[in-house]
């Protein structure tokens, strides 16, 4: 009989030739349990999805109690289903008055190309600008956004009318004119290796969209709900987008995006066409349902207010003459090293030993760090234990 590895290899599909195959059973915490009980510390988080840590049980009861009453009814935005008028509603509660209309989706990728549509539907204009290494997901649209030429070179043609401008310079800035329909930046650069723009540059961006009309998209997917201290990254900055993209941290678990407007610009989907963006399982009450869970809870248990001071403890542990520096916000960390092939063996080592962390799509020479917001502090200093440990047996070194 096959083993579950050989099933895995041999029937779903693939994206690389090297798949970590790690196997886990069950997940708690900030910890994944292998099928031999072996305990594995989430230090990415699953990529910044369970800001929560895993099988939080609120959010678990959220979700039986959902699955009791109805799962999927029907196409989004036709039905008034209460978890995502619930969940709506709350969001709208904690974000400035302008985010006032959500428009749920299945991902995170799918917000991306709906806010594009949106912003092109609602300014009447064809040019997009984003930045040099962007990652904004892998569909058509998103794909077309993403400021890195490796990762999409073999899909072109893609979406035309697409300029790149250089993140945080602000004498790029002129490139947005009277033709640009938006422009969409991740507030904190993710893949890029944790880059965090400064307040003049975010505040200089705002205003020039401003003067000439053009929709400021701030993406956080991987930012939002406390990973960078504050509920949303924007918050640091003093500034507050036209339209706002949310997704993993944001179903708690479970697979939802949104794109957040007002209602005026929103409304642009209802007519010349009607149907101006259209899904089908978009806001699924599961999903609603337990986002809504994951927001109070993140909120009722205060677990933002623990973030800056467990980011000093990651930069006080993560001491070594190998580490060239620390870049991030919050729980959004980049620790860099010499080179990919240095990181990767160090990655491995940690993986080796319980702690799962990893690269970054368009900076291979720095590790993640991105654990659930409830990670201990003897659970990050074990981790950064661990780290350092995988340091000095691939450099012979000590701090």
């Amino acid at each position: 009989m096959l083993t579950l590895r050989q099933l895995f290899l041999n029937n779903n599909a693939q994206t690389t030739h090297f798949p970590l195959l790690l196997e886990f059973e069950r997940a708690e915490g900030v910890y994944m349990y292998d099928k031999d009980g072996k305990p594995f510390t989430d230090l990415i988080s699953g990529i910044g999805v369970s800001n929560l840590g895993h099988s939080n049980p609120q959010v678990i009861a959220a979700i039986k109690e959902q699955v009791d009453k109805y799962m999927h009814l029907m196409v989004y935005g036709e039905y008034v289903q209460t978890p995502q008028v619930k969940f709506a509603e709350k969001l709208v509660s904690v974000l400035p008055q302008n985010l006032n209309s959500v428009y749920f989706t299945n991902s995170g990728a799918e917000a991306v190309e709906g806010a594009l549509k949106l912003a092109k539907r609602f300014t009447g204009r064809q040019q997009i600008i984003s930045m040099h290494n962007s990652y904004h997901g892998s569909s058509h649209g998103a794909l077309s956004v993403m400021g890195n030429e490796e990762f999409k070179q073999a899909y072109r043609p893609l979406l035309p009318g697409v300029n790149f401008i250089r993140f945080n310079e602000a004498e790029d800035l002129h490139f947005i004119t009277t033709e640009t329909a938006c422009v969409i930046v991740e507030t904190v650069q993710g893949e890029a290796g944790i880059r965090v723009p400064d307040v003049a540059y975010m505040q200089a961006l705002r205003a020039r969209c401003t003067e000439t009309g053009t929709l400021l998209i701030l993406d956080e997917i991987q930012v939002a709900f406390g990973r960078t201290g504050k509920l949303f990254a924007f918050g640091h900055f003093g500034i507050v987008p036209d339209i706002l993209l949310l997704a993993k941290a944001l179903g708690g678990g479970m697979p939802v995006g949104a794109f957040i407007a007002s209602a005026e610009v929103m409304s642009a989907f209802k007519e010349n066409p009607i149907l101006g963006h259209i899904t089908t399982f978009g806001g699924h009450p599961v999903c609603c349902a337990a986002g809504l869970a994951a927001l109070e809870v993140l909120l009722n248990d205060k677990l933002i207010d623990g973030v800056e001071a467990k980011n000093q403890l990651f930069h006080q542990q993560l001491t070594h003459p190998a580490i060239k520096g620390i870049r991030g916000k919050g729980l959004m960390l980049a620790v860099e090293f010499e080179s990919f092939d240095l990181n990767k063996k160090i990655i491995d080592r940690c993986i080796e030993n319980g702690v799962i962390t990893d690269w970054f799509l368009h900076c291979s020479n720095s590790m993640r760090i991105a654990p659930p917001l409830i990670i201990t502090a003897e659970q990050i200093n074990h981790a950064c234990t661990v780290i350092i440990e995988a340091i000095e047996y691939h450099t012979n070194t000590r701090a």
